[in-house]
């Protein structure tokens, strides 16, 4: 069916999200199906609730009775997710699991990708992409977990404040 891992979404009921999770790590550990089902994980967010007694940080579950599962999607992968005690199904039509897009899977937060960026604040950068390549100018502010950087460049005279993504600029070597 398919050859590369996508991310699925798994309906469960509520509140067994932690023993879904075991069960389909166990499952695919005893049938030595790890090559197909690589992680299973419940979205989660921190929260910080006010209470009496003061601040109180939180993980609560994004999703309430849903699991997200990383997996190659072949018939017995299918079979031992499908079939594990708490899961009622994949999500999808007509019972045909349809996998979460890239963008979907950064923006829930669930796999996280480094970034390295070559420059600090105070730096001097070269725009080399868009409609300001060529200019020269200082990063202001860096934002690297939303892929922006905040250039302060010398237009008309005037010091003007730019945002722009960060592989649009790049460090001026001395």
């Amino acid at each position: 069916m398919a050859e590369t891992a996508k991310w699925y979404v798994i309906h469960t009921y509520s509140g067994y999200e932690n023993t879904v999770v075991a069960s389909i790590l166990k499952a695919a550990e005893n049938r030595r199906m790890q090559d197909l089902i690589l992680d299973v994980k419940i979205p989660m967010e921190t929260v910080t609730e006010k209470t009496d007694a003061g601040d109180k940080i939180v993980e609560r579950k994004l999703f309430p009775g849903y699991v997200l599962v990383k997996m190659i999607m072949t018939d017995e992968s299918w079979y031992l997710v499908r079939n594990v005690r708490g899961c009622t199904g994949f999500v999808g039509s007509a019972g045909k699991p349809i996998p979460l897009s890239d963008q979907e899977i950064y923006d829930m937060g669930v796999e996280r990708h480094e970034i390295v960026v070559g420059f600090d604040i105070g730096d001097t950068v070269k725009v080399v992409d868009g409609p300001l390549e060529g200019f020269l100018g200082t990063v202001d502010e860096l934002e690297p977990e939303k892929d922006r950087v905040r250039v302060i460049v010398s237009m008309f005279g005037r010091e003007t404040p730019v945002d722009l993504d960060l592989d649009q600029v790049e460090i001026v070597k001395e």
